[in-house]
């Protein structure tokens, strides 16, 4: 399917049959009036800047990465730049639903601090099936916020528009961060599970004899849990204290102490078959995990 590319704010209102933005780096759209072409069953679409939304029952799937959402229930999703997005519109649609979106052009930002930081914001990158889901009260002080925003871009623009505008968007991402903190902790069974499946697949993974060559990356990781990279370390780091990249460097550490204290195989050996390029490479990660080289190690056995 033929990708729809947005390079403007300007040219979003256009496309969804709205009114020009009374700013063209930054509007606050009423979802209620985004208008859909009848024929429009799925589209895909590329923009250039930031849609931050908060969305109610709009009759609608939505694929974001590998993943889809279906809109029942009201939620915020976070797209950055340049990320593609697959919309399919159920065909029995009576309404668009309701809701805000935010859309932030990148160039609003430049030469704030925000426009180095925004994309620490993790949330941007989370696969869509763990978009943040809001309790009344917090859903209020997202669209006060959101009103702040539009009263600002709405009054006479001068010299102070453009920070005060940015200081709403930091505080809107600053409640999101702290949102998405309790929606963690509020879902330690879902997370538990999936700290299971992740020790599952390391364990199975450095047992395969047949795996593939060279180290395993944080994003094999993440793909074999179906979520993004950032979202599965958030979670892990939250429970235990380690990202993916540790954990894996765990797993390896246990393998590697196993084979040194079980077999006769070198520590070259050991390393290649970790999937280490180099045994100078592994050999200064195990020391730096347990304070011994692996040959000492070894011969604390001996």
């Amino acid at each position: 399917m033929e990708i729809v590319r947005i390079r403007s704010i300007t040219e979003y209102h256009r496309f969804r049959g709205l009114p020009n933005p009374e700013h063209p780096l930054i509007s606050l759209v009423d979802y209620a009036l985004v208008q859909f072409p009848e024929d429009e069953k799925a589209v895909n679409i590329v923009m250039d800047f930031y849609s931050i939304a908060l969305k109610r029952d709009i009759g609608a799937k939505l694929h974001y990465g590998q993943q889809m959402y279906d809109f029942d229930e009201g939620l915020m999703s976070f797209i950055a730049p340049g990320q593609v997005l697959r919309i399919e519109r159920d065909p029995d649609l009576q309404n668009n639903g309701s809701g805000y979106l935010l859309q932030i052009h990148p160039d609003f930002l430049w030469g704030s601090h925000l426009a180095k930081n925004i994309k620490k914001h993790s949330f941007f990158d989370y696969s869509i099936h763990e978009a943040l889901f809001l309790s009344s009260k917090e859903e209020t002080i997202i669209l006060n916020i959101f009103e702040n925003i539009r009263q600002e871009y709405h009054t006479n623009i001068d010299k102070f528009t453009q920070d005060l505008i940015i200081a709403q968007i930091e505080l809107l991402l600053k409640y999101c961060d702290r949102y998405y903190n309790r929606q963690f902790i509020t879902r330690k069974i879902s997370s538990h599970q999936m700290l299971t499946k992740v020790e599952n697949f390391l364990n199975s993974y450095f047992s395969d004899a047949s795996r593939p060559e060279g180290l395993l990356s944080v994003k094999k990781v993440a793909d074999a849990m179906n979520v993004s990279s950032d979202y599965l370390s958030s979670m892990l780091k939250q429970l235990t204290g380690k990202n993916v990249q540790e954990h894996i460097h765990q797993k390896m550490i246990e393998k590697a102490k196993e084979k040194l204290s079980t077999t006769t195989l070198s520590v070259s050996e050991i390393a290649y078959e970790l999937g280490f390029e180099h045994p100078q490479s592994f050999s200064k990660l195990f020391k730096s995990k347990t304070n011994v080289s692996p040959m000492e190690f070894r011969r604390s056995f001996n």
